[in-house]
């Protein structure tokens, strides 16, 4: 077998969203923080991510990640996200595969019951406490980068529809938010191929009438997903409400979504529906759960944040060593929209 771009790879999900994990076979990019390593990435090798990712190797329900030496002395390790269609600054499920796979495979020692792991990303550092008891990694609890809302209410013209309302709120990337009341849907599983189409159609046009740029890096300056509200409800004791996020090119994320979860605790703060300390469940349209509060506050620029504490599960699922036949017609594979949708 003779295989260029040797690249191992062990897959992970985090509460049913897949994530899988590079760990040997290529090089950190160049770059003087992780935000210039995920540009570069994107720029210069982005191959990596259509080979992993694009058919015949991937499949458009993954992202993968590069775990890298981390560019700040207080990390332990540096994380960059691939997603479909881009590099994006943070991922929750993302980072949950990523910090699971370090530890299990021995990548970053277990230090007790209670492993802390600092992690370098392109959205800044993240603080995780890893549930190490049993000598297995059994749960992440991050706290994630300040969350804040950058649109409230606004109005946006979607083609096919009413006047929408909608908001949008950062938490590691920029989610237009829409509560599914407004646009009749339950987050139902039957729905899931409705509500890629619908929440791309959202995502365009939003994208469009609703500039929206990160007040401290304007790199960041895109509303990169949709993210389908359910209503605020008591479980148990328990504010909770179940999400669905649409990601691009047009698939649902599995779990509750991390950053997204981020950036509707930002909202629900704003709107004084959510206060600090208090415990929050957000739900995936598969039921699974990430357990969260919002444990501080901060600013960005000069806009009101939060500092999110989310908390969720990853389980590995195999390892793989994935190259390139050097007369694979599609090395860097390719996209049918009638499962990639674009």
């Amino acid at each position: 077998m003779i295989l260029d771009r040797a690249i191992t790879v062990v897959g992970a999900h985090a509460e049913g969203e897949v994530g899988r994990v590079i760990t040997g076979g290529v090089l950190p990019p160049k770059g003087a923080t992780m935000f210039e390593r995920m540009q570069n990435l994107e720029k210069d090798s982005s191959w990596l991510r259509n080979m992993l990712l694009f058919d015949p190797r991937g499949s458009v329900n993954a992202a993968v990640n590069l775990i890298t030496p981390p560019i700040r002395p207080d990390a332990d390790l540096g994380m960059l996200v691939m997603e479909s269609d881009y590099f994006v600054p943070m991922s929750g499920s993302n980072l949950i595969c990523t910090v699971t796979v370090a530890l299990e495979t021995g990548m970053i020692a277990k230090r007790g019951a209670e492993t802390v792991v600092r992690v370098d990303t392109p959205a800044g550092l993240v603080e995780v406490v890893a549930d190490c008891s049993g000598d297995k990694c059994r749960r992440i609890t991050f706290r994630n980068v300040p969350s804040f809302v950058m649109h409230r209410d606004k109005h946006v013209e979607v083609p096919g529809l009413k006047t929408l309302r909608v908001d949008v709120a950062y938490g590691g990337m920029i989610y237009c938010i829409v509560d599914t009341a407004d646009v009749g849907v339950g987050l139902r599983r039957d729905e899931a191929r409705d509500l890629v189409a619908l929440g791309e159609l959202i995502k365009s046009a939003a994208a469009e009438q609703l500039p929206s740029v990160h007040p401290e890096n304007p790199e960041i300056h895109t509303i990169n997903q949709t993210e389908f509200a359910g209503p605020l409800e008591i479980v148990n004791g328990v504010k909770t409400s179940k999400n669905a996020v649409v990601v691009s090119p047009g698939r649902l994320d599995r779990c509750p979504c991390g950053t997204g979860t981020a950036a509707r605790m930002a909202l629900l703060h704003a709107r004084g529906e959510l206060a600090s300390g208090e415990r929050f469940v957000h739900t995936s349209i598969l039921d699974t759960e990430f357990q969260c509060r919002i444990v501080g506050a901060a600013t960005t620029g000069n806009v009101p944040a939060i500092i999110p504490e989310i908390s969720g599960r990853a389980w590995l699922t195999g390892i793989s060593h994935y190259g390139v036949d050097p007369e694979d017609p599609f090395p860097e594979g390719y996209r049918l929209s009638d499962s990639w949708f674009q």
